[in-house]
């Protein structure tokens, strides 16, 4: 059996991620599955971030009293990526609710969640 970097993995699948959402977003012609696109999308950029201060056998990156500060240092995993992906989450949250409830207008609106018809293509 092939073992594969937990790290490289990741990468992967944050690509992938990003790849599906995008082609939900460009090519799909429902409202609702181009919002699951961006999801996505924005899950997959979450991942990379994630990935990126992923430290094969690092420790939690919270100082507890009696750690040597040399030992801790080397050995932590980088704590910038986990916030950023925090604040990620939550500004994400915000913003899919912000385009559901925007779908939900266009769909009283229009009776339609299909973009080429609310746009008056068809």
């Amino acid at each position: 059996m092939i073992m594969i970097d937990t790290q490289l993995m990741a990468l992967l699948t944050s690509g992938a991620f990003i790849i599906i959402g995008l082609f939900a977003a460009i090519f799909l012609d429902n409202i609702i599955k181009k919002i699951i696109g961006i999801a996505f999308i924005e899950e997959g950029a979450n991942l990379f971030l994630l990935t990126l201060g992923y430290k094969p056998g690092g420790v939690v990156p919270i100082f507890m009293p009696g750690m040597d500060a040399k030992w801790f240092a080397a050995n932590s995993a980088y704590p910038l990526p986990q916030a950023l992906v925090l604040t990620s989450i939550v500004i994400g949250a915000s913003t899919l609710a912000v385009m559901l409830a925007i779908a939900m207008v266009l769909y009283k609106k229009h009776g339609t969640l299909s973009t080429s018809e609310i746009l008056g293509d068809k």
